[in-house]
């Protein structure tokens, strides 16, 4: 990475196979030009962004993050500021992996997109993602503006499992990867191929285990940037080209978060700004919501090593606002109202796997057809999910539902490995709004509860208006709780509050879902008029 192009490169998280261990897009702030007096705020996003890597190209700012198993995968955030993000696309645009990602005889449920690395090549104005799926193989998708279209320009046999994509000053590509044992590889040049592959790094006992790679060259120097998860944050530095030998420094341990109840600051990249100043931006365990970007400056030692920039010894909540040029425009927010206008899904949305594109349509609000007929919600393609905005959030969906059939099952729900939801069954030609509890998976993603309705009540007309109110403040299990409404007005609250658990392993966190699925017979429908995600 030279010093003009800063390649930062998607985090990692804890192993799933060792089993071990944006706030909402707020419109930027108006102010001169240089900004340095103001202050940002910890979480920068308070959306569930994990696993970041990040980088500036020109006065604009990237990062991307894991998805697992939703589609599309891999988001392209963007920024101006450092501070204030919005979601510009998405690098993965189908998880096209294997059928388990269609939901079609098996499941991928926390597999799919993992720690991966987003990078710009100056030489072709490109940008590159790159990441391995299922331990098996390396793909890296391409395009020319972070929007799209992005296409899949190769795969490559090694799974460079957390890996981070170095564009290096001579315009080589080399990924740092691995687990413990780290490697570096060099790709051909045109980015197709391996050219060769060297284990560089062998983690010390006494650290444990080292992942979530970054690859970064500055000043003449080789780093590497690891997590030690969930805890810690290491680094190496070789003055003698990118295949080393390394020398190690410990970044962080232990260090106290910016989110009270929340987790270590950890995994995460390294951004330089266009005054020469650095930041780190990681992400903190924050479940029941997920993990959350929060932003630190760092100073460099005289003899090349970063140090974070501390508050009283811990993560800052607050920090003075990086010194950059005033943006070209406010960004587009992550949160508030949609209509589903237009002609494809606002890049807020991700399916619960890929979706059958034969089942849904937006323009005149978003139509969703019933595409599997099954009693249980974990396995019922074309779930559309949005993250969730901390500490609090509520969404509220008007659906029209004078097209459903019997046996038809829609609404709005907390999805996660268990679930709640709010919505309405169609039985025997009556339609009444219902709180379901109880949809439960154990720690291999299969289905143990499909759901115990617990509360109900009689509708009649055509459209109703579903609410979900969650807060996802860590540190416990939080409170989900359910309302509705037939005039938009007036909200009845339906069953008790559902607990939010905030285990780690499901690795993403809760999501507001709308569903539509049949339990007899396909053809019935609803359409979803409007959708707002707001906050207190």
């Amino acid at each position: 990475m030279d010093l003009s192009w800063s390649h930062q490169h998607l985090t990692r998280r804890r192993t799933l196979a060792a089993a071990t261990g944006l706030a909402a897009g707020a419109l930027l702030r108006p102010g001169p030009a240089l900004a340095a007096a103001a202050q940002y705020t910890n979480p920068v996003i308070w959306q569930d962004f994990a696993d970041i890597d990040i980088m500036r190209v020109g006065d604009t700012y990237y990062a991307s993050a894991s998805t697992m198993h939703y589609s599309p995968g891999a988001p392209v955030l963007r920024s101006y500021d450092l501070v204030n993000w919005e979601i510009a696309g998405h690098a993965v645009p189908v998880l096209d992996f294997g059928a388990k990602y269609d939901l079609n005889g098996a499941r991928g449920y926390v597999r799919g997109i993992w720690a991966s690395s987003l990078a710009y090549r100056p030489s072709n104005r490109t940008f590159y993602w790159l990441g391995q799926i299922d331990f098996a193989r390396t793909y890296v998708y391409t395009a020319t503006a972070v929007e799209g279209p992005w296409s899949r320009l190769t795969t490559i046999s090694t799974p460079y499992y957390d890996a981070g994509l170095l564009v290096d000053t001579d315009d080589t590509l080399y990924v740092a990867y691995g687990n413990t044992t780290i490697s570096v590889a060099q790709l051909s040049p045109d980015g197709r191929n391996q050219v060769r592959t060297q284990e560089v790094f062998r983690t010390p006992s006494s650290v444990g285990t080292l992942e979530g790679a970054r690859f970064y060259k500055i000043n003449g120097q080789y780093y590497i940037f690891l997590t030690r998860p969930a805890n810690g944050q290491y680094i190496l530095k070789s003055s003698s080209g990118p295949f080393g030998p390394y020398t190690m420094r410990q970044v962080l341990l232990d260090l106290r978060g910016p989110i009270p109840g929340g987790g270590v600051p950890h995994q995460g990249g390294l951004v330089r700004t266009q005054s020469g100043a650095w930041y780190y931006m990681a992400f903190v365990d924050a479940y029941p919501g997920g993990r959350m970007p929060a932003l630190a400056p760092v100073t460099w030692t005289a003899d090349g090593w970063p140090v974070v920039q501390l508050v009283n010894g811990a993560w800052g909540t607050t920090y003075p606002s990086p010194a950059v040029p005033a943006p070209p425009r406010q960004v587009t927010p992550m949160t508030g109202v949609d209509t589903f206008d237009g002609t494809s899904l606002k890049p807020r949305w991700e399916w619960n796997h890929n979706p059958d594109n034969t089942k849904w349509s937006v323009g005149d609000g978003l139509t969703l057809r019933t595409a599997t007929v099954t009693h249980d919600l974990y396995w019922a393609r074309n779930t559309l999910t949005h993250r969730i905005q901390g500490p609090t959030s509520t969404a509220t969906a008007q659906l029209d539902h004078s097209a459903m059939r019997d046996g038809d099952r829609a609404g709005l729900a907390l999805l996660r490995d268990s679930s709640a939801w709010i919505g309405l069954k169609r039985d025997g030609g009556a339609t009444r709004v219902v709180m379901v509890t109880g949809l439960t998976m154990d720690g291999n993603w299969n289905t143990t509860g499909t759901g115990t309705e617990i509360a109900s009540a009689p509708v009649s007309g055509s459209r109703i208006w579903l609410r979900a109110n969650a807060d996802i403040r860590p540190g416990a299990p939080r409170p989900g709780t359910f309302s509705y409404s037939t005039d938009g007005i007036t909200f009845t609250r339906l069953g008790p509050a559902f607990s939010m658990g905030n285990d780690w392993r499901f690795f993403m966190g809760y999501r507001f879902a709308l569903f539509n699925h049949a339990t007899q017979a396909l053809g019935g429908a609803v359409r979803v008029t409007r959708f707002e995600v707001s906050t207190p």
